[in-house]
């Protein structure tokens, strides 16, 4: 198993510049667990180097879901992370929200910390944990502390910490397509073939429930790489060298997917869609119209195509 037993509550892993409003379907996916309109969410923003700012960003988008309790729990240093008063903000919640922003000091902050514990207890009893960016890498319990993008994997490509461990048996990176961490992810799992590498895109979520099953919501794509069977020169490679990767398993989930990770396998995707992932469908197509449109105007001379916009504007406008 990838997680611990017991009653687990859901974990979504979110790659990062979530939208927060319109339908906003990441953030409206974690409130729905939460418990919708009976929701109490505590917001960690530990990790952002904003103030106040990012303190009312959250505060308005869960407003703005329905949200009718919102609470900000920043823990600054490890000192107030060990405190009482802190601890105890996460008693009564039903869901809690780790912002993005530093991973590194997220860490330093909060793990192996009272504060850090309370939250995996949380999690144990039931609680849904999100983390966006930062927050979704401290979630595993090897965390990507820093490092460069770039699709070749390399020596010294990044840097591990200690995460949370809300999710044995992983690595989770974030912005991934958007920052272009392939190589990076590949790096770690070259290094440490046992963990299974998640690498989450933009605006999109790895929704993982007690059953040990990712379910993929948003509008990106969630990457699974799988090492078990993987042959690497890692352990002899020199400096920022190019790695040897061969045979490692790599999946990628869009939105609708379902991956097992304890067998680490793909599952049968389901007859019946979420009424989120119907939104994605349709907001898909409209999309690819546009662009099938876009495409077939290459070539038409300047003249007939601004007549045709024009046009098209026109009976808009009606």
């Amino acid at each position: 198993m990838v997680t611990g037993g017991g009653k687990r509550g859901i974990l979504l892993a979110i790659g990062g510049a979530e939208t927060k409003v319109g339908r906003a379907s990441v953030l409206a996916e974690f409130v729905r667990h939460c418990g919708g309109a009976k929701a109490r969410i505590a917001v960690v923003p530990t990790a952002s180097s904003l103030g106040p700012e990012i303190e009312d960003v959250y505060r308005a988008a869960f407003t703005r879901l329905k949200v009718p309790e919102v609470v900000v729990v920043r823990p600054e240093n490890r000192a107030e992370a060990n405190s009482r008063g802190v601890i105890d903000q996460l008693d009564d919640v039903t869901g809690i929200f780790l912002t993005g922003g530093n991973q590194l000091k997220l860490s330093a902050v909060i793990t192996g910390t009272r504060f850090g514990d309370a939250v995996k207890a949380a999690h144990r009893r039931g609680i849904t944990v999100a983390g966006t960016s930062a927050g979704a890498s401290i979630m595993s319990s090897h965390m990507v502390a820093f490092g460069s993008g770039g699709a070749t994997p390399k020596q010294r490509m990044t840097q591990l910490a200690a995460g949370l461990a809300l999710l044995e048996g992983c690595v989770i990176d974030q912005h991934f397509e958007q920052r272009n961490r392939y190589g990076r992810l590949l790096s770690l799992v070259a290094q440490s073939p046992s963990l299974l590498g998640i690498g989450i895109d933009e605006d999109t979520a790895a929704v993982i429930g007690p059953d040990d099953v990712l379910d993929v919501v948003g509008r990106g794509s969630v990457t699974v790489v799988d090492g078990r069977s993987l042959i690497s020169n890692a352990h002899e490679a020199k400096h920022t060298k190019p790695l040897l990767v061969s045979g490692a398993v790599v999946h990628v989930l869009p939105a609708g997917s379902r991956f097992d990770l304890a067998t680490r396998r793909l599952c049968d995707t389901p007859d019946t869609l979420t009424p989120f992932a119907i939104e994605e469908l349709v907001e898909t197509k409209a999309d690819l119209r546009q662009l099938t449109e876009d495409v077939a105007a290459e070539g038409v001379s300047p003249t007939h195509l601004q007549r045709r916009l024009h046009r098209r504007h026109i009976e808009s406008a009606q």
